[in-house]
């Protein structure tokens, strides 16, 4: 998957901005200067504007004659789209690229106090307007007040909000399907071609992950959190009976919080709280053995498998890092995991390669096929995961490398708000991702603020 940043040097440009929001300020104080003023018996005109690409949110200097200096007589159309001026200087004015503004055309009226137009000019480039990709919230009602909490099923733009979201999860064979577990509260189906949300009834008391057996029927496997030692860990729900029938695997796990399954040769790998390690179980033979111990026990392991099968992340949420762990093909079973990026018992936020990269409780994750990747060969996919109480999205590149993809947005960290990814988006406690390969968007499940939240480019 290729994300688009505009890396260009501006440095130079943005200081020039600077320059000009500090002009614009200065004559904003002072006395207008009567040649600064808008002259009716002159035409205004539109002469070149900086930069000449950018995207929702961007600054954009428009260079010409008669503006004038009154801010409120001033209007800016981009791509058809109204644009926020900042500040005007009869020669310049300074504005923000407005959303969704594709064909770029730029557009300058002046008004009078009625609002009215009485002049008006054109650039005779267009802006080049690049997509952005843009956090938005997809189901859910946010509620400001928790008390006014309603949990419901229903149509997408009415299904109340979602408590304990934990782990997403596509049906395999009906991508137009995306389950949900909810912990001790209300697992969900959201179903895209009815446009509805409904309950999936586990009838488990906290349900945790959810995985997909890889035989012809992908019957789906929903794993039971629970603190005893004489109690199942696993389930397999039949899709003959539209997951409504389950099966016990008949192994007793206690705090099951990661599962996977892999991709070529169909064996369960899960995650035990207590008793820290990793297990395989082996569906054609009903045998349950150690894969490897945790270098910690007492933790929530959370497992995601590469689409090549040839290695799995461990999201060591309690210590704050990723593990990975190799695949054995001779053998069919994970060799020793080993460190990949966080420092283990070390929360933190920063962006960097390795250890030296800080993480704050990383829990469900996505790989995502990158096409820069293609010409250098080697493992193709990014992973981006959820980093819970740093409130973002992470990105993890096959080099280690740990970057911020979403949240934080205004220099802030846990929040509720949508738009530019950096700059605006913000989340509550992010625990569960999904990426939709038809669609290329993500789906997040923002604990909370009890939503699903989306993360695609601009339609």
């Amino acid at each position: 998957m290729k994300i688009e940043y505009n890396t260009r040097p501006w440095h130079i440009h943005w200081m020039l901005l600077g320059l000009i929001v500090l002009c614009f300020t200065h004559c904003k104080k002072s006395e207008v200067k009567e040649e600064d003023r808008f002259d009716p018996s002159k035409p205004v005109t539109v002469s070149d504007f900086y930069p000449k690409e950018g995207g929702a949110g961007n600054n954009l200097v428009i260079y010409g004659e008669n503006f004038g200096s009154d801010l409120s007589k001033i209007k800016v159309m981009i791509g058809g789209k109204p644009a926020v001026v900042v500040g005007v200087k009869n020669n310049s004015l300074y504005c923000l690229i407005p959303e969704k503004a594709y064909n770029g055309d730029i557009k300058v009226f002046v008004v009078d106090d009625a609002n009215n137009e009485i002049a008006n000019a054109a650039a005779k480039e267009v802006f080049a307007y690049t997509r952005k990709w843009l956090a938005s919230t997809f189901l859910g009602k946010y509620y400001e007040v928790a008390s006014a909490f309603e949990e419901k099923e229903g149509p997408f733009n009415d299904c109340g909000a979602f408590k304990g979201i934990q782990w997403l999860s596509f049906d395999p064979k009906n991508p137009k399907q995306l389950y949900f577990t909810a912990g001790t509260n209300s697992s969900r189906l959201i179903d895209f071609e009815k446009q509805y949300v409904s309950y999936f009834r586990t009838g488990l008391d906290d349900a945790s992950v959810m995985t997909w057996k890889l035989d012809g029927n992908r019957d789906m496997i929903v794993s039971h959190n629970h603190a005893s030692d004489t109690k199942y860990g696993n389930y397999i729900f039949s899709r003959e009976s539209n997951f409504v029938q389950k099966q016990a695997i008949e192994v007793y796990s206690r705090g099951v919080r990661g599962t996977l399954i892999h991709p070529q040769n169909g064996e369960l790998y899960y995650s035990r709280f207590r008793a820290g390690d990793v297990r395989r179980y082996d569906f054609t033979t009903k045998e349950d053995k150690p894969v490897f111990t945790n270098p910690y026990s007492g933790v929530a392991i959370y497992m995601v498998m590469h689409p090549t099968g040839d290695y799995a992340y461990l999201m060591e949420y309690d210590k704050h890092y990723i593990m990975r762990t190799d695949y054995d093909r001779v053998n069919k079973t994970f060799k020793i995991p080993y460190t990949i990026c966080g420092a283990a018992g070390t929360s933190g936020y920063a962006d960097g390669i390795g250890t030296n990269a800080r993480l704050n409780n990383p829990v469900q994750g996505v790989f995502v096929k990158n096409p820069d990747y293609e010409a250098t060969g080697g493992d193709q996919y990014d992973f981006y995961f959820c980093d819970k109480s740093n409130h973002a999205i992470r990105t993890l590149t096959p080099q280690g490398r740990v970057g911020t993809f979403a949240g934080r947005g205004n220099n802030g960290t846990i929040g509720y708000a949508n738009g530019d990814l950096r700059t605006e988006a913000r989340f509550n406690n992010p625990t569960a991702l999904a990426y939709d390969e038809t669609k290329k968007c993500f789906y997040v499940g923002d604990s909370g603020n009890w939503l699903i939240r989306k993360i695609a480019r601009e339609e």
